[in-house]
């Protein structure tokens, strides 16, 4: 549609993942397969949260909400790129593309906020163990939640707001899976100026200011567990570290390479590679990363399976 010299977008193209016909098929099984891991893998961690009292603590409450986060920052994308590849149509609307970008960045800056979170109840628990229940009140565990949720939802807001008022060309072909926010910038035909210095600043507060804060986590950590004389004491804070530093590396790993780090011999490939990186695969990975390497999340199911196995025989035994 065209106003005066000016074309207005109602669609946009979806380029999606740079894989030819003859293996649509075996990526579209690949990528269902993933996705029904994140969500069944995410609701299991939140069942098991929910029903045992054992886990009702800060650090699981955290977890609660990123396995959440998880959830929903995959189900933002996922189910777009499976229909697309099953349908082979790629179009996305200019209300849906934008209504996608505020909450794929919703979700993805909420990770990192509840990542920092989680960063601080590991290094009160192993530096200040005594003082662990008093520091980590439910009062503060809620107040970092409520405040993360805030700050996300202002951010996400914003970007979707400021790309919203952008006029965008005859060219809608977006050159990735979702509607990225880079790649949309890429496509306008009006200033991005106003864009381009939120996305430095908010930017920094959203990945660098996180990522600083785990990394000085982690090193008050490590040089607390270096005074542990205690071998099975260091055993045992590093295995409850380890899960986290896990997440972590995957997450901002792939998100600084990409965003912050930026080459110039990148192609759309490497780009789109890397970004499933962060969008599919860390959240089909956490899941497994808590509950292969968590005493308490493996046992709270073994809890779990044992009350319904005696519940489910003493109800057959009864009818009997």
């Amino acid at each position: 549609m065209k106003m005066g010299n000016q074309t207005v977008v109602s669609e946009f193209l979806l380029l999606g993942l740079p894989i030819g016909p003859d293996q649509q098929d075996l990526f579209y099984a690949l990528f269902l397969a993933m996705y029904v891991t994140t969500v069944l893998g995410n609701l299991l961690i939140m069942f098991l949260i929910r029903l045992d009292p054992h886990l009702h603590t800060p650090m699981y409450l955290l977890l609660s909400n990123l396995s959440f986060s998880d959830l929903c920052f995959s189900s933002v994308t996922m189910p777009k790129l499976l229909q697309d590849m099953q349908s082979h149509i790629s179009s996305i609307s200019y209300a849906g593309c934008l209504t996608q970008m505020y909450f794929f960045l919703l979700f993805a800056d909420l990770e990192s906020f509840l990542l920092v979170a989680m960063a601080y109840d590991r290094y009160v628990a192993i530096c200040f163990p005594l003082h662990y229940t008093t520091v980590m009140s439910p009062r503060l565990c809620l107040g970092l939640l409520v405040l993360s949720w805030v700050l996300t939802i202002f951010i996400s807001l914003l970007h979707t707001l400021l790309m919203a008022r952008l006029s965008f060309c005859a060219d809608n072909v977006i050159s990735h899976f979702f509607c990225d926010m880079s790649a949309l910038l890429k496509l306008a035909c009006s200033d991005i100026q106003i864009n381009e210095t939120m996305i430095f600043i908010l930017g920094g507060l959203v990945i660098i200011v996180p990522f600083l804060l785990i990394f000085s986590s982690y090193a008050r950590i490590v040089s607390s567990i270096l005074k542990v004389r205690s071998a099975r004491g260091i055993r045992k804070a590093f295995s409850t570290c380890g899960s986290h530093l896990s997440v972590v590396s995957l997450f901002y790993g792939t998100i600084i390479g990409l965003y912050l780090c930026p080459s110039a011999n990148n192609s759309t490939i490497k780009e789109t590679v890397m970004a499933v990186m962060y969008t599919v695969v860390t959240p089909m990975l956490n899941p497994f990363i808590y509950s292969l390497r968590n005493s308490d999340i493996n046992g709270a199911l073994r809890r779990i399976f044992s009350k319904w196995t005696i519940s489910f025989f003493s109800t057959s035994d009864f009818k009997d």
